[in-house]
């Protein structure tokens, strides 16, 4: 029987998202005969973790739906064992890019990767905790249904799942790596209130985001575009199409990946910066392996918390650490538009040596365009005044820190995309270990939910 891997990382109580999953791992048993693992990494802290661990003892069981939900302690526990045997010269540096004591999008996803890798899944299915799924006619319209007719099939088979297709004959024994659709709702990076503010001052810092070879007219249509999704219209009947997608209709909170995929490349392990777990999806666009995608878009939201003085702060250096990590990541991505199909081996899967050459040779890049950009966005925060002048305070006074930050990522991915193959083969053979199982195993489950709150109050007492 497949095995799947629906995923979820969290750093906050989401009973509601938990729940969501558990109907929609539900679905994919029923409607597709497969074994689904749903896997939540939860960094939460010890309050949080038991409203979560509540919401799984909580779940329906369901036959062929296992939840293993990990706290951090876990974690930390089941990522030491694989770097300690994976035979990394220095375990402790991969330990802390897979686990930092910091928020990182990348690393998150990461350590579901190697989760999925452990629990011996052929697919990860990611979601996020600030996302809903649409309802048509009380019925919750779930990605799963597409991803399961397509991913990890040769893209002539997955033809026959599709509302229409546009592949190329030549591709029709690649196999689909990637399946997804976007969102609709609000911005998925929330800068929406600087385009209320001044559209000139939106338009002058989004444009800090395009590749700075792109000529003016370029860049005013990537504003356009960028952090919409796709737009407001809700699903109404299924569409569908095969080829090779655009990079700007995938979504990674909305994404089915093949393991051919995610056991070849990591994501950036950069902390505290947002938009740093797109790498894989670019080098699958950019090798034009073939993919799907799909109007079963979920429905972003904010979290209460950016709306917090210290909230706003945090996050708003979290988007500029992502512009930053641009200088960096744009020569990889160049890089991979011109290898296209060289970046695929003898059975279509990533080789990783050309990748992990481009990553590397990005690092000593010059960083007068990061420069730049702060100083730009010095500019663009004063002129907005208030709450925004005080975060161009806050970017000035950690300058320096935020450029050698931004170099430092690169570096550090580097390491990881050299360590992953062994990281990824060490956690198939080592396994999961313990977790909390619920649906079927609940009391393993609140057991395993103790340990986890005694672990996160220790944590918190000191």
């Amino acid at each position: 029987m497949q095995r799947v891997c629906l995923a979820l990382p969290t750093m906050r109580s989401c009973p509601e998202t938990i729940a969501e999953l558990a109907e929609e791992a539900a679905y994919a048993v029923a409607n597709f005969g497969v074994e689904v693992h749903l896997l939540i990494v939860d960094t939460t802290d010890a309050v949080a973790f038991a409203v979560n661990a509540g919401a799984v003892a909580a779940l329906e069981p369901t036959p062929g739906v296992v939840v293993h939900h990990l706290g951090e302690a876990r974690q930390r526990e089941f990522l030491g064992r694989v770097a300690e045997r994976s035979g990394a010269a220095d375990p402790e540096l991969l330990l802390d890019l897979m686990l930092p004591r910091a928020v990182a999008y990348g690393s998150c996803v990461n350590r579901l990767f190697l989760g999925a890798a452990a629990l011996g899944c052929t697919s990860a299915h990611l979601r996020n905790d600030d996302a809903d799924f649409q309802v048509l006619d009380g019925r919750k319209v779930f990605p799963i249904h597409h991803e399961l007719l397509s991913i990890g099939r040769p893209a002539g088979e997955a033809v026959a799942g599709v509302s229409r297709s546009e592949l190329d004959p030549a591709d029709a024994d690649k196999p689909v790596m990637l399946v997804s659709g976007s969102f609709i709702g609000e911005l998925n990076v929330d800068i929406g209130e600087i385009h209320e503010l001044d559209p000139a001052v939106y338009r002058e810092v989004v444009r800090l985001w395009a590749p700075p070879v792109w000529s003016e007219e370029e860049k005013d249509a990537m504003v356009d575009v960028s952090f919409k999704g796709a737009g407001s219209e809700p699903f109404s009947t299924d569409d569908s199409v095969l080829g090779v997608p655009d990079i700007w209709d995938v979504y990674m909170c909305n994404i089915a990946l093949d393991h051919r995929a995610y056991e070849v490349l990591p994501l950036l392990p950069s902390v505290e910066t947002i938009g740093s777990d797109y790498a894989l999806l670019h080098a699958l666009v950019h090798s034009r392996l073939p993919g799907v995608t799909h109007n079963r878009h979920i429905v972003n939201y904010y979290t209460p918390e950016r709306r917090t003085d210290a909230g706003f702060i945090n996050y708003q250096l979290r988007f500029v650490k992502f512009l930053l990590s641009m200088l960096y990541l744009y020569p990889v991505y160049g890089g991979m538009i011109d290898l296209g199909r060289g970046l695929l081996d003898e059975r279509h899967g990533l080789k990783v040596e050309p990748i992990l050459d481009l990553v590397r040779g990005s690092v000593d890049w010059d960083r007068a365009g990061n420069e730049h950009c702060l100083d730009v966005l010095d500019r663009s925060y004063r002129k907005l005044g208030g709450k925004y002048a005080e975060l161009a305070d806050v970017v000035a006074g950690r300058r320096q820190q935020l450029l050698d930050e931004a170099r430092q990522d690169a570096e550090r991915w580097a390491v990881l995309v050299d360590a992953w193959a062994a990281l990824v083969a060490t956690a198939r053979a080592e396994g999961l270990g313990a977790a909390s199982e619920g649906l079927g195993a609940a009391s393993e489950g609140l057991g395993a939910a103790s340990e986890e709150l005694g672990a996160a109050s220790e944590e918190l007492s000191r």
